[in-house]
């Protein structure tokens, strides 16, 4: 599946830190639970100071309590048939 519109272009509308590495996931062809278990895998091998770009096709919303309790920062945008949500450490 393409990316659709330019990936960096929404994240860089949310809060995440500008000039951080990002390293990007794809999850929209993948069924639950695998979305949300991709994810959390992929933050604990993460980089310090580094920002996961999850695209999606819906909010990841079983993700967010998940992201609070790991005390993680994050923000969704939805544009063009796809959600991309930041994830970053403070």
């Amino acid at each position: 599946m393409s990316i659709g519109p330019n990936v960096e272009a929404i994240a860089a509308e949310t809060d995440a830190p500008p000039e951080a590495p990002r390293e990007t996931l794809d999850v929209r062809d993948l069924g639950p639970p695998e979305p949300l278990a991709n994810t959390l895998e992929r933050l604990v091998e993460l980089d310090d100071g580094a920002v996961l770009v999850q695209l999606n096709d819906r909010a990841p919303q079983h993700l967010y309590p998940r992201l609070d309790d790991r005390g993680y920062e994050y923000a969704t945008v939805e544009r063009d048939g796809v959600t991309v949500t930041t994830i970053w450490r403070t």
